[in-house]
């Protein structure tokens, strides 16, 4: 079994069937790998779906989704010392704290990053796109 950490984007491209890692993003949620997400999401997805998308129901179905992980053990929490942390990253990498909190998320819980951002975190091979993600096991 392998072990990922989801960022925002990837739970965003589940719920949008025009973003071209849809398909890929679905996938990775419906298979039986571990999965998990940094507790930011559920902020994040919210407000894509509510301010940019005006989508009330996609903002409830994507909560879910990330309540969903949280309930399987996989939240992980934004705390003071993940913050530190990322900064750190933030500085070394030239990328946003917010991005960095997600990379470092992923490597304290010893998960690969799954990102659909390929500007600041798969160009600097900080993370995977879901395409490139194997297919996942069967529970």
């Amino acid at each position: 079994m392998s072990l990922w950490l989801l960022d925002a984007s990837v739970l965003l491209a589940s719920e949008d069937s025009d973003d071209e890692q849809h398909a890929d993003a679905s996938r990775l949620l419906r298979g039986g790998d571990s999965l998990a997400t940094l507790d930011l999401a559920f902020y994040e997805v919210t407000n894509v779906a509510v301010r940019a998308w005006r989508d009330l129901v996609a903002a409830h179905r994507l909560r879910e989704r990330v309540a969903a992980l949280a309930e399987d053990g996989g939240l992980v929490r934004a705390d003071a010392a993940l913050l530190g942390d990322a900064v750190a990253v933030a500085e070394d990498q030239g990328i946003s704290v917010y991005d960095a909190a997600y990379v470092v998320a992923a490597r304290s819980s010893r998960r690969e990053l799954v990102s659909c951002d390929r500007r600041d975190l798969v160009s600097l091979g900080l993370a995977l796109l879901p395409s490139d993600v194997p297919t996942p096991s069967t529970p």
